[in-house]
């Protein structure tokens, strides 16, 4: 779905918007690409997924290292 540009999109037409950017977003689509396939601003995105009611994301996914709670195995070479 590509939008006119420099079209200002209000009322209903907005609100039906928000709500199918809402679900690709939810269904795991990033801002950066819904903004491309409409032919809009990340900033534009953004907004309309607030006005959405959307929890966003925080960047880069999960950056934790993989930490086990487990010892490193015996290998029986110890003295």
């Amino acid at each position: 779905m590509r939008l006119r540009p420099n079209v200002r999109i209000t009322g209903a037409e907005r609100h039906q918007l928000a709500q199918l950017v809402a679900d690709r977003y939810q269904a795991g689509e990033p801002i950066r690409t819904l903004a491309l396939s409409l032919g809009r601003s990340y900033g534009f995105v953004h907004q309309l997924l607030e006005e959405a009611g959307v929890e966003l994301r925080h960047r880069g996914g999960d950056n934790r290292k993989n930490v086990t709670t487990e010892p490193a195995a015996s290998t029986g070479a110890e003295q």
